[in-house]
């Protein structure tokens, strides 16, 4: 074989010997293991730090101050500097001013977002005209199954009657939601397995073509 059909070869067997350390932990905690997981632990944050500095703090610093020109930018860059200052016991209260900036923009930013897209496109979607369809019937159920939902977090009066009944019927349903959540994260894992093992498959046929 060439060359390079070796030098794919090598890096294809490398990435085969780390998933079968990380596979080795459901046999027991191992040394192969610790070391791949300090590994891909010690990769993964070099890898984000220079993304980030790359696609942030070239962008957002570096290019519109001596670039372009942008002088007011140094007051974020001081505010972000200030943040090291939490390293320090004795000017640690720096620090402060830059989280107070940092948490009141974002609680200005996130919560109108917050509400806008976890209540009102809720309640937009929940209030409309019934089709005498199965996707309407589809939509009835699931308006009565978010009203008994809601009914079972209304804690001012005692779950009986129709509140018991209705807080109930929640109880199912919120039992259903929790289940398929947890399905689909089951089941991407299982993707991801699936991937691993059709990997080792294909790793193991072209060491065979390759070698023999």
């Amino acid at each position: 074989m060439g060359e390079t059909s070796w030098v794919d070869l090598f890096w294809t067997t490398v990435a085969a010997l780390i998933t079968l350390a990380i596979f080795s932990f459901l046999y027991k905690d191992n040394p192969a293991f610790k070391f791949v997981e300090r590994l891909w632990v010690g990769i993964t944050t070099g890898y984000w730090t220079m993304l980030l500095y790359h696609t942030s703090f070239t962008d957002k610093v570096v290019t519109p101050i001596f670039r372009q020109g942008q002088w007011w930018y140094i007051i974020p860059s001081i505010l972000g500097i200030l943040m090291w200052f939490r390293l320090s016991k004795k000017y640690g209260f720096l620090a402060r001013y830059s989280l107070a900036f940092y948490i009141g923009i974002s609680t200005g930013v996130f919560i109108p977002l917050t509400i806008k897209a976890s209540i009102l496109y809720q309640l937009h979607g929940s209030i409309r005209a019934i089709e005498p369809t199965w996707s309407g019937l589809m939509f009835v159920v699931a308006f009565l199954c978010m009203i008994c939902s809601l009914s079972y977090f209304f804690f001012s009066k005692e779950h009986k009657g129709l509140l018991g009944v209705t807080s109930r019927i929640g109880i199912f349903t919120l039992m259903i939601g929790f289940g398929t959540g947890f399905g689909l994260t089951v089941m991407g894992r299982v993707a991801l397995l699936g991937h691993r093992v059709s990997f080792l498959h294909d790793w193991v046929q072209q060491v065979v073509g390759t070698v023999f």
